[in-house]
């Protein structure tokens, strides 16, 4: 338990240095926007670039981990994003709310936490998780995003205005050249590295910081917040890891260390992602900011929870 919350704590540091900053006037209302501008089309970008390009992709190629973690993150975006479709949601609201149920924290808690709860044998895999969650599902997302905030009603005009607007989002362009990297043998020049290293070390924390900013904005809480997210804390915490650890064992037959890695990477509480896609895309963003916020409280007890009951 101890741990656990020595990871999580700089975490609510962050959130609260935002949220205090905001409440004393040091950063003005505009400041929420613009810093989230700068992990999108700055921090982010540099980070998933980075994480791609040095993936040493023969040791973490792990098919059944990569089955079992994906599955889980899989099940969980898609059936919530189905089950908000259903209600009348806007594509683009039902996708950031799958996001809120699917997308673990695994880059900026996942690694720390893994290395002191299971080793360092943990870390090829937590990039794995972190390679699926960061790129894949977050690419998928924006692609859903996208087709749901287009007007055009023909499908070849409505393709051509996907795919401009996916050619120059930065979170998709920067892992594919990051992957040419490894793809076509070269090394990345020294300078070039650290800078890269910089500026994608600034991505989590000025978003936990932005995450702050929002939540020190004065605004009304509803009965349907508090549901929706409660529903997605669910989802996240115990829905994601439940079908993870049943892939796992139940159908991949993973090893135990394989199977603790992925079920605790599931159990992490919802990453910054999808409220910087909430920003970016001007989408409603309270429900995803107290997502991320119950969920890294309530992570502490659940996953101590976990560790203890695995041993």
């Amino acid at each position: 338990m101890f741990s656990t919350l020595m990871v999580v704590l700089p975490i609510f540091a962050l959130i609260f240095a935002g949220w205090l900053a905001r409440r004393i006037g040091v950063l003005g209302p505009h400041a929420t926007s613009e810093l989230n501008r700068f992990v999108v089309y700055l921090a982010l970008p540099a980070l998933l670039f980075d994480i791609v390009a040095h993936a040493n992709w023969v040791d973490i190629w792990q098919p059944g981990f990569i089955a079992a973690f994906g599955l889980g993150s899989a099940l969980v975006f898609g059936g919530t994003v189905a089950i908000r479709l259903r209600g009348t949601r806007h594509l683009a609201d039902a996708v950031l709310d799958g996001l809120n149920a699917g997308y673990a924290n695994t880059g900026f808690i996942g690694f720390p936490l893994a290395v002191v709860a299971l080793g360092r044998g943990a870390l090829a895999p937590t990039l794995v998780a972190t390679i699926m969650t960061v790129c894949i599902l977050f690419a998928v997302a924006i692609v859903l995003i996208e087709i749901g905030l287009q007007t055009e009603r023909q499908r070849a005009k409505l393709a051509l205005k996907v795919t401009k607007s996916l050619v120059r989002n930065p979170l998709l362009v920067a892992p594919v050249l990051g992957a040419l990297i490894p793809i076509a043998g070269l090394a990345i020049p020294g300078p070039v590295e650290t800078f890269f290293k910089l500026l994608g070390g600034a991505a989590s924390p000025s978003a936990l910081v932005a995450l702050g900013l929002f939540l020190a904005n004065t605004r009304k809480s509803t009965e349907r917040t508090a549901g929706s997210t409660a529903f997605l804390v669910m989802c996240k915490l115990v829905a994601q890891p439940l079908i993870t650890w049943v892939a796992a064992t139940q159908i991949f037959g993973l090893s135990p260390m394989l199977t603790h890695t992925a079920v605790l990477l599931a159990a992490l509480p919802t990453g910054t992602g999808p409220f910087m896609l909430a920003e970016f895309y001007n989408r409603e963003a309270e429900v995803t900011s107290n997502a991320i916020l119950v969920s890294t409280i309530l992570s502490v007890l659940t996953v101590s929870a976990y560790l203890a009951i695995a041993g």
